[in-house]
């Protein structure tokens, strides 16, 4: 009898032995389920473009040339007037605005209505490219913190009235970049443009032909 009842003991302490380790298990499956939802589904990951000495980094670092890339990529196409600066412009504003901090844009939004207002857009076209051997190095990504930097765009500007050219500068453009991962279906870089640092230098003019409209 004494016998059966240690079996029958051994037996209850095994089942509450195993209904234990199944709870543990099944904390450990939700806290896994609850970590798998929260994680992000999306990470954007910044890589030098050469990478035949490899690269390690943390995945938040965005490295100087990616910052650089992307803030002439999008200085350059707010800047591209193809055929009338009174549309063109207004329009690059509605479509790059992922791209530009609020203040930003509200800023650009002033200099559209001044442009306009004051006759300096009408039927302009205007492009703009970096000058030859100006391009990226380290010096022209200054690195304020982990989400802030200041960048230098040493560019042509090259404007035309109608088919007539009129006016071709080299300007140095000061431009504050931020992170800015508000809208990754939008804004893939995690990257915005918040205007300048300080006023764009002229660094040298080659007037075109023609009289400056």
């Amino acid at each position: 009898m004494s016998k059966f009842k240690h079996a029958l003991a051994a037996r209850d302490s095994h089942i509450n032995s195993l209904r234990l380790g199944l709870v543990i298990i099944l904390i450990i499956a939700m806290g896994l389920w609850y970590g798998w939802q929260t994680a992000p589904r999306d990470l954007t990951i910044h890589n030098p473009p050469d990478l035949r000495a490899g690269s390690t980094r943390a995945w938040w670092e965005v490295p100087p040339g990616s910052v650089y890339a992307f803030t002439f990529y999008i200085f350059q196409q707010l800047n591209r007037w193809p055929t009338n600066g009174d549309v063109d412009y207004a329009r690059n504003l509605q479509s790059l605005n992922a791209y530009l901090t609020p203040a930003c844009h509200s800023q650009l939004e002033q200099d559209y209505r001044y442009r306009r207002d004051a006759g300096e857009l009408r039927d302009r076209v205007r492009g703009t490219y970096e000058i030859p051997g100006r391009g990226f190095n380290n010096k022209r990504v200054e690195v304020i913190d982990r989400d802030n930097w200041l960048v230098t765009l040493d560019l042509t500007v090259d404007e035309y009235y109608r088919s007539e050219p009129v006016k071709r500068a080299l300007v140095r453009y000061p431009i504050k970049v931020v992170r800015y991962d508000v809208d990754a279906e939008n804004n893939p870089w995690g990257l915005a443009i918040d205007c300048y640092s300080a006023n764009p230098q002229r660094l040298e003019a080659a007037p075109a032909s023609g009289a400056d409209k």
